[in-house]
């Protein structure tokens, strides 16, 4: 019986459940040599922030600015976001590092619980999933797999933040304790009912289940299970960051045999996002943070000219978020509907219009 894989079995195995090994690997790991205990150590840094986690959001130039026929059919939105960031970044930065830092936290936050939301989805639309129950049920364990997790970061202190320390409001514990019971609830009929599905349907989504499963594992151990800076990064980053790069590059046009993709299609492509990751990270460093001499060359002085460089530095990101909510919905780009439809592991042939899986 055909599965419903996005790619091939073994690309989404290994995209989606070799990303997550990976990250409880490295948490394995660095239990028994204290690297929980302390902040994220540079080399750790560099691997999951600089070369994935930044370097992914400049995957969105694959899909929209560097593809010039996707690029002329919504100019005016692919231009109009970047000047919208700028402009409204550094309205809000004028009033307060804090105020721009925390609605910049609560962006994000946002993106990266959208794109779990994004991946089922597509698994759903791949497997012709269209009952109202099934998404529903569907839904909620996506949903409270990252939002749960969030909850309990709001009601409890932790040693980590998302970009700079207190970027979250605190909430009440009572939140997080009326919200438990559900988030159990949910995982549970989600995985009753994936398990009947299977067993006496004989009607398979082993990918979905794989998200669902590893979104849910992930999230729970780095943010409510260790209450550590080093887990909390390589199970939010890389689960993160890695799929949504593999899904770009076997978008874009390049070398097709079979589906895959040529090795000098995938160095160009990582190559660039690593350079354009290194470039933006070095004017924040030397010009904003002042934290890694090591890689990035002395601090500059600067002065009030934050007020220009913080707000710039941060459109790339908001582009990313943005752009997010429009390039993967399927009514809207066809591309992404004939990939939808396609077989198993067939990328789509024409060029697609852009970056991540937010709003499927």
């Amino acid at each position: 019986m055909s599965r419903p894989w996005l790619f091939s079995a073994k690309t989404d195995l290994l995209t989606f459940g070799g990303s997550a090994v990976a990250a409880l690997l490295l948490v394995a790991v660095g239990w028994p040599l204290g690297w929980l205990e302390s902040d994220t150590p540079d080399w750790l840094w560099v691997v999951s922030v600089l070369l994935i986690d930044v370097a992914h959001v400049y995957a969105t130039g694959f899909r929209v600015y560097f593809d010039r026929t996707e690029l002329r059919r919504r100019a005016w939105l692919y231009w109009l976001v970047p000047l919208l960031a700028f402009g409204i970044g550094a309205a809000f930065y004028s009033e307060g590092t804090s105020l721009f830092w925390r609605t910049l936290a609560y962006v994000a936050v946002f993106h990266f619980v959208r794109q779990q939301y994004g991946w089922v989805a597509l698994y759903r639309a791949k497997a012709g999933e269209r009952d109202r129950l099934g998404r529903a049920i569907d839904s909620a364990a996506i949903y409270l797999a990252t939002i749960y997790p969030l909850v309990f970061w709001h009601s409890h202190s932790r040693r980590f933040s998302w970009f700079v320390a207190s970027d979250f409001v605190a909430v009440p514990v009572l939140a997080e304790r009326i919200l438990a019971p559900i988030y159990w609830a949910s995982l549970a009929v989600y995985a009753t009912r994936s398990a009947y599905r299977a067993i006496w349907r004989r009607r398979f989504n082993p990918g979905k289940d794989l998200v669902v499963a590893t979104t849910a594992l992930c999230w729970y151990i780095g943010i409510v299970g260790l209450n550590s800076d080093y887990a909390f990064t390589v199970t939010n980053v890389i689960t993160h960051g890695v799929p949504y790069m593999v899904l770009v590059a076997r978008f874009q046009p390049g070398d097709p045999v079979d589906g895959n993709r040529s090795q000098w299609h995938w160095l160009r492509f990582v190559g660039v996002l690593w350079l354009l990751a290194y470039a933006e990270e070095l004017l924040w460093d030397c010009g904003v943070w002042h934290d890694r001499s090591w890689l990035f060359g002395p601090a500059w002085n600067i002065g009030d000219w934050d007020q220009v460089l913080v707000p710039l530095l941060a459109v790339p990101q908001i582009t990313h978020y943005v752009l997010d909510g429009f390039i993967w919905r399927r009514r809207s780009n066809q591309d992404v509907g004939e990939f939808v439809v396609s077989g198993a592991g067939q990328s789509p042939q024409k060029k697609i219009g852009s970056a991540s899986v937010s709003s499927v």
